[in-house]
């Protein structure tokens, strides 16, 4: 009887309606929902938990040398009701070895041997580490259960070789190393999949813990370092001259040129030992990553991210000096904050900091961007804006990229649009997004192309993957808009992203937030957009006109519930547009009936959708005869 009421309260708890539709969810998900870990209204539920840790980390480089040497200890917390026999270790690097898994191929230069365990230790006592083949995940059993409630501290000493050719991390140049997904670290253990076991195949991301981290980079003298997080010792790494600078640019709209191509040329930025430690600490963050070089240039300003506190977050750019659009770059970073602070989403940005690194990734990490330098500061501004809204999505919420991806990647490409509207106007922004998001699997009709978005994205590759994470998921996003309206559709957003900040969401939790914010029964909007294999195709079936009115019939052929305008043109000349939102189609998906209110006889009438591209544009016009 409670599994029945729980199926009952889920399908009917959004508005109380006994027409509500309820949403497939998979095994598993409903199992959380039955143990009370999350909630039909879509907050956390009542026995909701989550594991985390503290990470204390020194790594060693001395470029041009590409070993890394690292040890740290890992005190894991169990906050779930489960006594775990068992820790499962994501090994990221290992992705690098010949014969790992892998979505494309990769050179020779992207070859290692992977990530050693050089010592392994189960609270203060050493225990043999097997290693793992071309594995990027690793099972290791406990000596002693983990008990709810309980702690476990793990002591790890290993080392890699980075790769020569740079994507997400590697080398740059000969002495400029991106460092990420660069240390041991236990994987998630959640309520609806317990250990994640996923390996990391280049294709999917990533789904992390929020832990504490510690750290500490030992670079030779004349490298600089940047990181996530607080650097806690610029006094002691820094010459008293550019500690300075960095201070001021934390107070200052103004660009400050930290460090400039004469200053690192001549070897007088750093303290003189043979050795410099730099210390940093991040709390409550998913990951960390770091950039160090001796001959990138150092640029730093800030800006209000929250004009209620007036608190500011600084902006700083690591790259080298004949990048010319990099020299704009501390400018696109501080827009990008106020903008995304003060408009979408409108939540004001978490972190003390953001640094963008020039590499070749075009890729994000918590208080981190690795991007590629380009002949177009436009196209730059824009890969910095996307990046710089992955804060939000996933890293303001702990979102499963790795099966999930359309929960970032989906709304990240939908926040690009909107700031790229108020960056190049509503026209330039609508043709960008629809050649780079949408034409091309608008119009591609193959079976991948319809996959549900819904599907997980471990599971999907090539066009499958990109499309449901990034074109598809945006537009459903923006239709969502569409049919709330700006207010109600903000409002949920910020509750569904308050709620889980700093938790795990599902995209039932998702949802069913926006379900219980908007006071709405969304649920057949969710399925004809995530859980379908849809597309966009409108065709107009009949138009009626009379004196005062005109009827124009749709047939909706793909299926998704697109907002569509009606564009009117009259005998006269004039046109008049008449706008619909996803709405339209709440009472019958297949097909709808418009009265456009009229005085004047019709010449034609076209139909058009701007980013939500119509697959099939030939039956989109009517003309009178």
């Amino acid at each position: 009887m409670k599994k029945f009421a729980f199926i009952y309260c889920l399908t009917l708890y959004v508005v109380g309606s006994a027409h509500a539709q309820s949403l497939y969810m998979p095994r598993n998900v409903k199992q959380a929902y039955q143990k009370g870990t999350r909630s039909p209204d879509g907050k956390p539920g009542k026995n909701y938990w989550q594991n985390s840790a503290r990470y204390d980390i020194a790594i060693t480089a001395t470029p041009p040398n590409r070993t890394i040497q690292g040890t740290e200890t890992i005190t894991y917390l169990n906050n779930s009701p489960d006594t775990l026999k068992i820790l499962i270790f994501k090994l990221f690097l290992n992705s690098h070895k010949p014969g790992a898994v892998r979505q494309s191929a990769v050179s020779t230069e992207y070859m290692t041997s992977g990530i050693h365990i050089d010592k392994f230790a189960e609270n203060n006592t050493t225990k043999i580490w097997e290693e793992a083949a071309t594995a990027t995940t690793k099972r290791v059993a406990l000596t002693k259960p983990l008990l709810p409630r309980d702690s476990v501290k793990l002591s790890i000493d290993w080392h890699y070789d980075i790769s020569a050719e740079s994507n997400r991390e590697g080398a740059l140049d000969s002495t400029t190393f991106f460092l990420a997904y660069f240390y041991p670290r236990v994987a998630v253990y959640d309520d609806y999949y317990g250990w994640d076991r996923t390996e990391f195949t280049e294709a999917q991301e990533f789904y992390s813990d929020f832990n504490e981290y510690t750290f500490t980079v030992n670079v030779p003298k004349n490298y600089l370092v940047w990181a996530t997080g607080d650097l806690l010792n610029a006094n002691e790494v820094l010459q008293p001259t550019y500690a300075k600078r960095l201070s001021e640019s934390m107070q200052t709209d103004s660009v400050i040129h930290v460090a400039t191509l004469a200053d690192v040329t001549s070897g007088n930025v750093t303290k003189s030992q043979p050795v410099n430690s730099w210390k940093w600490k991040a709390n409550y963050v998913p990951d960390i990553a770091l950039c160090i070089s001796n001959h990138y240039v150092w640029d730093a300003s800030s800006v209000v991210v929250d004009k209620k506190t007036n608190r500011r977050s600084s902006v700083q750019v690591a790259f080298l000096d004949d990048a010319k659009d990099f020299h704009q770059m501390v400018g696109f970073g501080r827009h990008s904050l106020d903008w995304f602070s003060n408009n979408w989403p409108g939540i004001p940005y978490p972190y003390p900091k953001t640094t963008i690194v020039q590499g070749f990734a075009d890729m994000e990490y918590p208080m981190m961007v690795n991007d590629a330098t380009t002949p177009d500061p436009r196209f730059s501004r824009f890969v910095a804006e996307h990046e710089i809204a992955h804060t939000w999505f996933p890293f303001y919420m702990g979102i499963n990229e790795t099966r999930y991806g359309f929960m970032d990647e989906g709304w990240v490409t939908a926040l690009e649009y909107l700031i790229s509207q108020a960056d190049l106007g509503t026209e330039q922004a609508t043709k960008n997004f629809q050649q780079f998001r949408v034409a091309y699997w608008s119009k591609d009709p193959s079976a991948e192309q319809d996959l549900p978005i819904i599907t997980p994205a471990n599971v999907l590759s090539g066009a499958a993957l990109g499309n449901n994470e990034y074109g598809k998921a945006a537009i459903g996003y923006l239709a969502l808009k569409e049919l709330l309206g700006d207010a109600v559709f903000k409002k949920s957003m910020h509750e569904f992203m308050n709620r889980w900040h700093g938790k795990h969401p599902t995209p039932w939790d998702m949802f069913y937030s926006f379900n219980n914010a908007s006071g709405q029964d969304l649920n057949w909007f969710w399925t004809n957009w995530f859980f379908s294999n849809n597309y966009i195709d409108f065709g107009i079936r009949n138009v009626a006109p009379s004196s005062t009115k005109c009827a124009v019939t749709l047939d909706n052929i793909g299926g998704y519930v697109a907002p569509v305008d009606l564009v009117v043109t009259f005998t006269d000349g004039t046109k008049e547009t008449f706008h619909q939102t996803p709405n339209l189609w709440k009472a019958n998906q297949k097909q709808a009936t418009v009265n456009l209110p009229v005085s004047k006889k019709i010449q034609s009438i076209n139909l058009e959708g701007g980013i939500f591209m119509d697959a099939d544009a030939t039956n989109d016009s009517w003309k009178a005869k």
